[in-house]
């Protein structure tokens, strides 16, 4: 049994000092001393030489490592659980460039890899949400009035989606929180992702705009109008889901500085996951995030699929 205590990314570099250890560990985790094949659950398994194994009923061999995000990959482990570790401590995300120099890869290869780890990111995305639950919506894009002249996109001010990408973000106060981009802040698209995230007991508390302005006729609703200054109304307020808004436009605009419509959902899924595992240890995080690795990419899926 390998030390599980590591509390710094020093120590963790001292316990997985090579590949093997890696391995091991990987192995512990995944399969807890019973292994299954990937290919089939229900064949019997036979223990080849090194760390190989065989599916009898399909005659494939695998590892640990197939069908997972470290599946095919010439990077030594011990670069990708410093990878890990330092993504998923970092309150505000690591860059690239950064991660590049820090583990001495390539900056495509650092983005590959961040973009693999983002894949297993959205396991805490997906929560039943109850009790009391705050809902608001927000847009990632930068502001027309900073851009330079020939930048600048006609009529994007206001709830605009020509230049902006709306998100809607449902948080349980002292609980988990859920975050998606959707296609417009409408009532019929809001109302829909709020059935599917939250359930009928909870008390939601919203902001004035007119697209929450039915779900009363589902949950008890009140809320808090900001078009009149009011920020707390008794138990009615959003400062919950805005201050993970806040935490996720510092992230992107100060660390990952700029993303695409069609990345911009794993970048999301990498802050949700920080925040609703913010009462775990580092290595309970570490952890959490090996034990959902079974996504399998490639890199020409992230960037042309």
């Amino acid at each position: 049994m390998l030390n599980r205590d590591f509390n710094s990314l020093i120590e963790l570099v001292q316990t997985f000092k090579d590949e093997q250890t890696c391995l091991e560990y990987l192995e512990e985790l995944r399969w807890g001393g019973y292994v299954v094949s990937p290919f089939d659950e229900s064949s019997v398994v036979y223990k080849c030489k090194g760390n190989k194994y065989k599916c009898k009923n399909t005659g494939k061999y695998f590892n640990v490592k197939t069908n997972t995000l470290f599946d095919s990959t010439k990077i030594e482990l011990q670069k990708w659980f410093m990878a890990i570790w330092l993504v998923t401590s970092h309150k505000k995300g690591i860059s690239s460039v950064q991660l590049a120099k820090d583990i001495d890869v390539t900056q495509k290869t650092a983005w590959f890899m961040l973009q693999r780890i983002r894949k297993c990111f959205g396991i805490e995305n997906d929560n039943d949400l109850d009790n009391n639950v705050e809902v608001d919506e927000t847009y990632v894009g930068g502001k027309n009035k900073n851009r330079h002249a020939n930048k600048k996109v006609e009529n994007s001010q206001g709830r605009s989606t020509k230049d902006k990408i709306p998100v809607v973000g449902m948080v349980e106060r002292q609980g988990k929180l859920n975050a998606r981009t959707v296609e417009n802040v409408q009532e019929e698209t809001l109302t829909a992702e709020i059935i599917k995230n939250v359930k009928e007991t909870a008390n939601l508390y919203t902001d004035e705009w007119l697209g929450y302005r039915n779900i009363s006729k589902i949950y008890k609703h009140s809320i808090v109008n900001h078009n009149a200054r009011e920020y707390v109304n008794g138990e009615a307020y959003t400062n919950t889901i805005e201050g993970f808004w806040s935490l996720l436009k510092r992230g992107i605009y100060g660390i990952y500085h700029f993303t695409t419509k069609k990345h911009l959902q794993k970048y999301i899924d990498e802050f949700v996951f920080r925040y609703n595992t913010r009462k775990h240890s580092e290595t309970e995080r570490f952890d959490l995030l090996l034990l959902n690795m079974e996504v399998k990419t490639t890199y020409k899926g992230l960037v042309y699929g």
